[in-house]
């Protein structure tokens, strides 16, 4: 091969890692916003038309997000958007609730007053939006928040464990507050409480259980209404 085929074929792989990467984010962004919600049926050649690219990157992209939980095939089917049943959802939750309440413990005393100006800051969004109460976009800010808390951890393997627990749940972000909105207000309340013992540097052992506490308190108030 000469030197420009091989430099027009890595043009061309790049070119097709870019848009497989792009054909990820934007169908990953879409499942976590509650667009595409639990059991839609992905269509790989009307999110290629939609994107403006062939089916090729859609398909790696969709490869991608079904080895990350949120996307499965079935018999007759194809692809569709994985929901979360109770039983899965108490299982990553209380992993979640280990892994990230090692992680909030571990980053704390990396975390200045600007990541804690940061955090607040969201978490006053997150207030904001309780008075027309939007389970999407709270869902969204949680998120935000919690990761200026464990974003520091210098555990990269506890670091990715947390990631993983976020992407299993991505599929449900959407609706987890719509199904306990009561829980909201009371999660505001809880992440003041957080920063105040990162701000007051507690020690660990008392940061991180206040961290699982917090995410086991949605778990619990998730299976309960899921029993009602």
């Amino acid at each position: 091969m000469t030197e420009t085929a091989i430099g027009s074929t890595a043009v061309e792989n790049s070119g097709a890692q870019s848009k497989s990467q792009q054909a990820y984010a934007a169908v990953k962004g879409r499942i976590v916003e509650g667009t595409y919600s639990p059991g839609y049926r992905l269509v790989l050649a009307k999110i290629a038309e939609d994107l403006g690219f062939s089916v090729v990157p859609v398909r790696e992209a969709i490869r991608r997000l079904e080895a990350e939980g949120l996307v499965k095939f079935e018999r007759n089917v194809g692809a569709t958007v994985s929901g979360i049943d109770p039983t899965e959802y108490l299982y990553t939750m209380q992993t979640l609730s280990i892994v990230e309440g090692a992680a909030t413990a571990l980053s704390a005393p990396l975390i200045d007053s600007v990541a804690i100006a940061r955090a607040r800051a969201v978490n006053e969004e997150m207030r904001e939006c309780l008075e027309h109460f939007d389970p999407v976009r709270f869902t969204t800010l949680n998120q935000d928040f919690h990761s200026v808390l464990f974003e520091h951890c210098p555990n990269p393997h506890i670091l990715d464990l947390v990631h993983r627990g976020w992407n299993r749940l991505a599929s449900i972000r959407s609706s987890t507050f719509r199904f306990v909105p009561g829980r909201a207000q009371e999660s505001v309340q809880e992440h003041e409480a957080l920063l105040q013992l990162i701000e007051g540097a507690a020690d660990s052992d008392t940061i991180e259980k206040a961290a699982r506490q917090h995410r086991a308190a949605t778990l619990d108030a998730y299976l309960a209404q899921a029993k009602q």
